[in-house]
């Protein structure tokens, strides 16, 4: 069965984002990532994540596009 997970570690995360293991812990942290605890594991929603790089990625652009003005 190829199930699709819904949560992941941050390390499983990290690695799907190409975003680095310290970095993703940084943004769990700051509280800018939502996360679910379950006992020492910590998890994060795939759509959480989904949204998370779609908003910072729309963030990104603007940023760009406004310093090129």
């Amino acid at each position: 069965m190829n199930a699709v997970k819904i949560g992941m570690t941050i390390e499983e995360a990290a690695e799907c984002t190409g975003i680095g293991r310290n970095t993703m812990r940084k943004l769990v942290d700051w509280g800018k990532l939502p996360v679910l605890k379950v006992g020492r594991k910590t998890i994060i929603r795939r759509d959480t994540l989904e949204r998370f790089m779609t908003v910072n990625s729309i963030s990104a652009i603007l940023i760009l596009t406004r310093s090129k003005r």
